[in-house]
């Protein structure tokens, strides 16, 4: 952790005034080391942890906003009651409590889930005969994955997926390795700015690692805590190296709190 960001936690968490306090997290490569295959990606332990005093400090909510599947985000994450859940990239969310998932019902019109079917049928098409390349399905949008491809693949398929969203979808997100066309309209970036204002959270505390994440650091305020984590070009304001850097820059700041 840098210097600078270690400033930046110390001075959030010394000042009452910044409260309530929204730290909202992506998930895969940023609590979860990325793996190979989606279901094997598990939270750090420690990042289980962490979570759960930053849960438990008044003051402070707590959100996941990855671009899993509401479903495989509540099943993998581990988070206590209270957690804010946001994913398919804002277009579905949910609060953890004790008894499952409390869920903001997605509702598509009959246009909506024709296009989402006629998707699903021309992704399988990309995907057919290409080792590597797999396509998941989610409630409001199709996604073809190419983690497992070599990239002479991989990349042609990327590029058919991004023409197939530009002819069927609303909107087309190219991130590590997938492109996810989605028949709703969303992003990380209006789904966290939606739940801060909900919140009358002055300050977010927003970490992510993909090209995603930029659209919800882009949306963030200049008083606002932004962490790339890992390498490449970012709008974020901090950076830490992996997904063990920001749990103990997380553990910094619950010891801080």
């Amino acid at each position: 952790m840098t210097d600078a960001l270690l400033t930046a936690l110390t001075a959030l968490a010394d000042d009452p005034a910044r409260r309530p306090l929204l730290v909202a997290l992506d998930f895969d490569g940023t609590l979860a080391p990325l793996q190979d295959d989606p279901s094997a990606s598990r939270i750090l332990p420690a990042g289980v942890e962490v979570l759960a005093r930053l849960a438990g400090t008044p003051g402070v909510a707590l959100a996941l906003v990855s671009g899993r599947a509401m479903h495989d985000l509540h099943v993998l994450a581990q988070v206590p009651a209270g957690t804010f859940l946001i994913g398919s990239h804002g277009a579905e969310r949910a609060r953890v409590t004790t008894f499952g998932l409390d869920r903001d019902v997605v509702q598509l019109t009959d246009e909506q889930a024709d296009r989402l079917a006629s998707l699903g049928a021309e992704a399988a098409r990309i995907a057919r005969g290409r080792d590597g390349v797999w396509v998941e399905t989610k409630p409001t949008a199709v996604v073809v994955h190419t983690r497992l491809a070599e990239a002479s693949v991989a990349e042609p398929a990327e590029q058919e997926a991004i023409a197939l969203g530009e002819r069927l979808g609303s909107g087309v997100l190219h991130g590590k390795d997938v492109v996810e066309i989605s028949v709703l309209r969303a992003s990380k970036g209006e789904a966290l700015t939606a739940l801060r204002d909900e919140l009358g959270a002055p300050v977010v505390l927003y970490a992510g690692d993909d090209v995603t994440d930029e659209h919800a650091f882009d949306a963030l305020l200049d008083a606002d805590l932004t962490v790339k984590v890992g390498h490449g070009t970012t709008a974020a304001r901090y950076r830490v190296d992996d997904p063990d850097a920001l749990v103990a820059a997380l553990a910094t700041l619950a010891d801080q709190l």
